[in-house]
């Protein structure tokens, strides 16, 4: 059965299942909801507990006979496994449908997974683990979502604030769900409950962003010239390599190029993004961009996307010179701000 995050303390309520599967690569709320399903097991008598990760050197065999092992109390048990990879392997796999097709009643069974990909999801051991447990899928908190989760966090402390503040602390902590977490319970701390302003969530505030190369394309889409700026500055701060960088530019600007040229023959957009493989956040924002952005300026991007990786390879270029960090940014301002 799939589950989604928000239903979870409903269903705790009404019933445990025997086995919960927790997929998501946002860890504080992965270990949120692991730690509610734990909480509500205890209150059922749930009072031993053991944990296996699977490593290189991890023996399917041991979660198996963490299954069999008998209690010498007979208490109940919380057998979690994680499998931070999300490959189980062949052996993994038919160790998970075995195990799935034998659960014990006096056992709970946690499984901590990473995103999967399209591949995994379809395969026989995730089938077996969805028909035999609660499969709890949390989905990713992208940038856009993350002002008004902060928001959601602040009103569970009793505290508030303007949306110009829930902006300035998405964008100090962009990428790191965790920091947000702590920022915010710092602000609990720090102040009492009620209105916070600007300058106190200013001064309270670390800059602890994380940048994903690969949500640079996203901010060049959504026209958001500010996120562009602070995106390739963080990532050069980092030491992001650049031709990883570049790579992740220029493959969204083929991607525009493809999508405006198709639009342009009349090509329905839905299915120039099914070919393309274009799913998620990136689906909303392709298709308005490509519309935005004329084919001069997308040819033009991509020959300064050459000229910048001769840069990258200490070459001599016609239309660039100085830093290739200066060079990328201007790049994603031309797209930017078309």
């Amino acid at each position: 059965m799939q589950l989604r995050m928000e239903d979870l303390d409903r269903q705790l309520s009404q019933s445990l299942a025997q086995l919960y599967v927790v997929v998501s690569d946002e860890l504080l709320l992965a270990l949120e909801t692991v730690d509610k399903i734990r909480k509500a097991a205890r209150t059922r008598a749930y009072t031993e507990r053991e944990v296996l990760t699977v490593e290189r050197s991890f023996k399917w065999s041991e979660l198996l006979a963490a299954k069999h092992e008998v209690s010498l109390f007979g208490d109940r048990k919380i057998i979690e496994l994680r499998i931070p990879s999300g490959k189980p392997g062949r052996e993994g796999a038919q160790a998970l449908q075995q195990y799935a097709a034998e659960l014990g009643p006096d056992q709970l069974t946690i499984i901590s997974l990473p995103k999967l990909d399209s591949a995994s999801q379809k395969t026989a051991w995730v089938a077996s683990l969805q028909q035999a447990g609660v499969w709890i899928n949390i989905p990713t908190i992208e940038r856009a979502q993350l002002p008004a989760w902060i928001a959601a966090r602040l009103a569970m402390q009793q505290q508030s604030t303007d949306q110009q503040s829930l902006n300035f602390i998405a964008d100090q902590v962009e990428g790191n769900l965790l920091a947000a977490h702590q920022e915010i319970q710092k602000l609990g701390l720090l102040h009492s409950a009620g209105k916070l302003s600007f300058d106190v969530i200013h001064d309270a505030v670390l800059n602890v962003a994380r940048y994903d190369v690969f949500k640079l394309g996203a901010a060049m889409l959504a026209g958001d010239v500010a996120r562009v700026v602070r995106m390739v500055e963080g990532l050069k701060g980092e030491g992001t390599a650049l031709p990883l960088v570049l790579w992740a530019m220029t493959e969204e600007l083929r991607t525009l190029l493809r999508v405006k040229t198709g639009l342009s023959q009349g090509r329905p957009a839905g299915l120039l993004l099914k070919e393309l493989r274009v799913w998620g956040p990136r689906e909303r924002l392709m298709e308005p961009a490509a519309r935005r952005l004329g084919l001069a300026t997308l040819q033009a991007a991509l020959q300064q996307a050459a000229q910048i990786d001769k840069m990258i390879k200490g070459l001599r270029t016609k239309m660039y010179a100085g830093d290739a960090w200066d060079a990328l940014l201007q790049l994603g301002l031309k797209i930017a701000r078309a």
